[in-house]
């Protein structure tokens, strides 16, 4: 049987805490790392659902890609739904840790995972960034970084992007800033919340910037600014790494039982 900490080291390694975000909140959250686990759940967000699903199924340890205790607590008590879920987990001495902007960022993270998704070649981060006691000039360090950009094989239109982003992540529909019949040939990727990474797509001489979720206002400075947006949801942005995470981990721990949360959905429904 593994131990939470040979789990998290993994996982440190695997998705570096320096790649994080200065504001993030990574790393364990809740629970003893000396303690033995034989099974991990992973999940997008740790709700009231997905947390009843870790306590029914006998899960150890939660890896959930979005941080719980994001902002500083003065007190942790029954009174609200967040502190019910931690007293409940706590109760039920199941761990919780976060990988969040640094699993984004990482070397085989989520954005990482899109862009090859999407067929990109000549991959390379929107913004790079060394590991700690890494050279940035070093080869290894290449594919470290915030966002991707790349370019596609075939250059193709609006349109066709859309239809490809759709079949790749199997979502019925998306929203896009822009112009329908524009050519794309060079592709940002941000994924969640991250449409302030448009400037550095820009930069890059990307047509378009794929990422979750954009504020009315961002799109409209997208407009003026002569660039594409794709919004395909942040929960479809992340999800998919999420369950890659779970077969990531399943495979390097054999002793272990993971599996995607099941109970977790995507809060927004088309009406």
């Amino acid at each position: 049987m593994s131990r939470i900490e040979e789990v998290t080291r993994f996982l440190a390694a695997f998705a570096p805490l320096s790649l994080a975000e200065s504001w993030d909140n990574v790393g364990l959250l809740v629970g003893d790392a000396r303690t033995e686990v034989d099974s991990v759940m992973t999940c997008l967000t740790l709700t009231a659902d997905v947390a009843a699903e870790a306590v029914g199924r006998g899960a150890g340890l939660i890896v959930s890609h979005h941080p719980i205790l994001f902002r500083p607590v003065q007190r942790l008590t029954a009174e609200t739904p967040e502190g019910r879920m931690l007293l409940d987990l706590i109760a039920a001495r199941i761990a919780v840790y976060s990988p969040h902007t640094g699993y984004d960022s990482a070397r085989a993270g989520i954005n990482q995972q899109l862009a090859e998704l999407l067929d990109l070649v000549d991959i390379k981060p929107l913004r790079s960034q060394a590991a700690e006691g890494q050279d940035e000039r070093e080869p290894s360090t290449q594919l470290l970084g915030a966002g991707r950009h790349g370019q596609l094989p075939t250059p193709v239109t609006l349109t066709e992007f859309n239809r490809r982003v759709k079949q790749r992540l199997q979502i019925d529909y998306l929203q896009f800033v822009g112009d329908a019949e524009a050519v794309i040939k060079r592709v940002g990727i941000a994924c969640g919340s991250a449409v302030e990474f448009m400037h550095d797509a820009m930069a890059e001489n990307c047509e378009v910037l794929l990422t979750g979720e954009a504020r009315f206002h961002d799109c409209l400075s997208a407009a003026g600014m002569g660039i594409n947006l794709v919004l395909v949801g942040h929960y479809a942005s992340e999800r998919p790494g999420i369950e890659q995470l779970a077969v990531i981990l399943a495979n390097e721990f054999p002793d272990l039982i993971v599996w995607p949360s099941e109970a977790e959905t995507d809060p927004l429904h088309r009406g």
